[in-house]
């Protein structure tokens, strides 16, 4: 790691909390929205839907509007609640209006980011949505950290195509050798940087210890003082 200048986090489920802001949100519109149903049964089914159609995101298969309208509408059915679509369209674009309001980040990530901030330039890449990836930072007050903030939309390719490393390297003015990437998703984050030929470090934070796991990994954001 002795080469390292440059190193690029994923926000969401890395270092701001998706989850909590994501749970904290949904109590926020079913109470709004007086909707009749136990938030946490909803959650409960929604959030592998929500899984599911991320990945079909990241693959292409489905657009940001198909996302965003269809996770809802599963969910709903699973759970078998009568709901309109007209108020389903509402409450997507509700929920992604309100989450960057919640700030919740992980345990250490502003330390770890003090800590890495006067070693190496820190940067951001996403595959979130562009109107709220800086919104959720500067809610929680980590903006200021970053060197460079990429996002899939304004790329045009998603994680883990090699398409947005090598614009985020471009950027950054970095290179291959002196970058690292860290992040919670295999197959995003991971895969997409060492096939593309970059360092990466995996936030394994539910210490799923994924089978035939050779990745660099820690379980908590403040290992990564362990490793750079």
């Amino acid at each position: 790691m002795a080469r390292i200048k440059h190193v690029f986090f994923d926000l969401d489920h890395t270092l701001w909390d998706f989850e909590k802001n994501s749970d904290l949100t949904f109590q926020k519109l079913f109470t709004e929205y007086h909707i009749d149903l136990d938030v946490a049964v909803f959650l409960d089914v929604y959030k592998p839907i929500n899984f599911k159609y991320w990945r079909l995101y990241r693959q292409e298969k489905v657009s940001k509007e198909q996302l965003r309208y269809r996770r809802l509408k599963e969910a709903f059915d699973a759970v078998h609640f009568s709901i309109s679509d007209e108020l389903i369209d509402t409450l997507a674009i509700q929920y992604i209006k309100f989450m960057p309001n919640f700030n919740h980040l992980f345990d250490g990530a502003i330390d770890i980011l003090n800590y890495l901030k006067d070693k190496y330039q820190l940067h951001i890449i996403t595959n979130g949505f562009e109107e709220v990836q800086t919104k959720k930072m500067k809610s929680s007050k980590i903006y200021h950290y970053f060197d460079q903030v990429i996002t899939s939309e304004s790329v045009g390719v998603k994680k883990p195509n090699p398409l947005i490393f090598e614009h985020a390297l471009r950027v950054a003015k970095a290179t291959k050798e002196n970058s690292i990437m860290i992040g919670d998703s295999i197959e995003a984050d991971i895969e997409g940087a060492i096939n593309f030929g970059v360092k990466a470090i995996y936030c394994d934070f539910e210490n799923t210890n994924p089978k035939g796991n050779t990745f660099v990994t820690v379980s908590a954001l403040h290992q990564i003082k362990q490793l750079l």
